[in-house]
């Protein structure tokens, strides 16, 4: 859900480090030899396999079903023989760490449903990925990547599995994470778990995923389902999204319930979809928010929310034409100046949706980015006590562990399979912390909320007149370091800390590469704004439509030509 701090005097930095690892600029003579070397390697790498169902959207999918060409079980089959062939073998991406006994079940079932003429809607026969940190209860494991909750079965579905269940997606498996969505040390390994391993970036293999719905965004780049539900708590469904060329939205706090998923923190924890294209995000964000009575904050709904239905028909906001006449702000402090590629993409983006009618408001900055990073922090910590303590409650009494403290102690006894690369700093940290009445904790916690609200986004939207906020999402994909952990070198901001304070939604879309690697644009705004962040990120996709396949290469491409326009398929 997060990335976790460096240390305790530079938290912000640690906790964007997988949003702002980005390029560095590259000495001529060794571009050139890097150049020569990446060219063979690159020459040496085979094909990816041909597959049948490759880039195929949920539309495209229910076509080929109605149409009788494809089945919900055919289509499940293909899938997993696609996992079975590249993320077990060939290029070993370890983004799914088991599939659903059941699934072929459930597709016969959904089938048995369609030729009796009930088709449930958009997800009707959809495969669907869920990250490991959300609740089923079937015959898969539940174990936000930790081997301490191995072959514990949670008592119930979360709400998102069942709401899923309900729409009649076919769950396909579980996707690997970043161990307890990166929340466990300060020099993490986006993407590694002690239950899955390493997970690779399918664009470049020796490339980080970003964490920590790593799994859920390989996965998806990788064609292996669908769709994918990931979860964030600060830049965990944005960030790998983009560093695998997908889109994601990060919902506003309270549109998607939490019950049932291991959490950090409730202030800011939210699930959303992870997607390749932002038709699927709308009917995948669709199916799983709605009100849940075990969630308050799916049934208390803000002022400023009345105006939006419980749960809103996203379809209805892909328009084409949706950037004319929008008044979108760029924000510049903090968000640019990180990356050069990054930047570069971000203002032709810019560019691109001033060409397509938008009154672009540049520079629309945000005068308190930077200014609540460490305390953010410290609301992490005291929640992830409280909030983990109250899951594995729910559990049961036949789960191993029952609080924190279980948990390090259990990582302390099995340290070879849960820390032979880094240790969990930030678990006993947040062990120390006091509870939630503490007055340190409720101060933190509102001049947070005041900051990146009242006095961050609403204050320069309402200044401007603004329909979104525009910026990069972040910098391309760093390489995977299990020495050191994710780099923190770079201490850049990104979207995702202030909209996830806030708790107000995000969206990242595909808007080019850089050497090779995916770069993502994010829009984003006031609560519940979802439909207007759709209908702003369909109508740019649908005008530059730079998503495109990863090839499992085995290094960053570092040619001129890895830059240039989207490649024809």
């Amino acid at each position: 859900m997060t990335r976790a701090a460096a240390t305790v005097e530079t938290a912000e930095h640690r906790l964007r480090a997988a949003r702002r690892a980005g390029a560095r600029t590259l000495r001529a003579a060794a571009w050139l030899t890097a150049v020569a070397a990446v060219t063979t390697t690159l020459a040496q790498t085979p094909a990816p396999p041909r597959f049948d169902l490759e880039e195929l959207g949920i539309a495209d999918l229910q076509q080929r079903m109605q149409s009788g060409r494809e089945t919900a079980r055919s289509i499940a089959e293909k899938y997993l023989a696609r996992i079975e062939a590249i993320d077990r073998g060939g290029p070993a991406l370890h983004s799914v760490l088991e599939v659903n006994p059941e699934a072929l079940a459930i597709a016969d079932r959904l089938d048995a449903e369609r030729r009796s003429g009930r088709v449930r809607g958009p997800l009707h026969g959809i495969p669907v990925l869920l990250k490991d940190n959300i609740a089923t209860a079937d015959r898969m494991m539940t174990t936000a990547g930790s081997l301490a909750l191995a072959g514990v079965k949670p008592p119930a579905d979360a709400f998102v599995a069942a709401r899923l269940r309900e729409a009649g997606a076919v769950i396909l498996g579980k996707t690997n994470l970043s161990e307890w969505a990166n929340f466990r040390s300060t020099h993490a390994s986006s993407g590694w778990s002690g239950r899955g391993g390493q997970t690779k970036n399918p664009y470049a293999l020796d490339r980080n995923p970003s964490g920590s719905s790593s799994g859920s965004g390989a996965a998806i780049a990788a064609n292996l389902a669908a769709v994918a539900v990931g979860t964030e708590t600060d830049g965990s469904i944005v960030s790998p999204s983009m560093n695998n060329g997908l889109v994601g939205i990060k919902p506003t706090l309270g549109l998607v319930s939490r019950t049932g998923i291991v959490p950090i923190a409730h202030s800011q924890d939210t699930a959303g979809p992870m997607t390749r294209t932002v038709a699927d995000a709308a009917a995948l964000l669709a199916a799983i928010a709605g009100a849940d009575p075990s969630d308050r904050a799916t049934t208390v709904r803000r002022a400023d929310a009345a105006r939006e239905p419980a749960v809103a028909d996203y379809a209805r906001a892909l328009d084409m034409n949706g950037l004319k006449g929008a008044r979108i702000g760029v924000v510049r402090n903090r968000l640019f100046g990180y990356s050069v590629g990054a930047d570069r993409i971000a203002d032709a983006a810019v560019a691109e949706m001033k060409k397509q009618g938008a009154v672009i408001i540049d520079p629309a900055n945000i005068p308190t980015l930077g200014k609540f990073g460490d305390s953010e922090f410290d609301v992490l910590l005291y929640e992830f006590k409280a909030d983990l303590k109250t899951y594995l409650t729910w559990l049961g009494p036949a789960a191993p562990v029952h609080s924190l403290k279980d948990v390090i102690a259990f990582n302390d006894a099995h340290a070879r399979e849960e820390m032979p690369y880094f240790g969990q700093e930030i678990m006993t940290m947040a062990e120390k912390k006091g509870p939630l009445t503490t007055p340190a904790y409720l101060t933190a916690l509102a001049k947070n909320h005041r900051l990146s609200r009242e006095l961050g986004i609403d204050l320069v939207m309402n200044r401007h007149r603004l329909d979104a906020l525009v910026a990069p999402t972040g910098g391309p994909a760093w390489t995977t370091d299990l020495v050191n952990g994710d780099p923190s070198a770079a201490n850049a901001d990104a979207p995702s800390t202030v909209t996830s304070v806030a708790g107000y939604p995000h969206i990242t879309v595909p808007a080019g590469f850089f050497r090779g690697l995916p770069v993502g644009l994010s829009f984003f705004g006031r609560a519940w704004s979802e439909p207007t962040l759709i209908k702003l990120a369909y109508a740019y996709e649908q005008a530059t439509k730079h998503r495109r396949p990863p090839a499992f290469a085995p290094s960053a491409d570092t040619s001129p030509a890895a830059d240039a326009a989207p490649r024809a398929r």
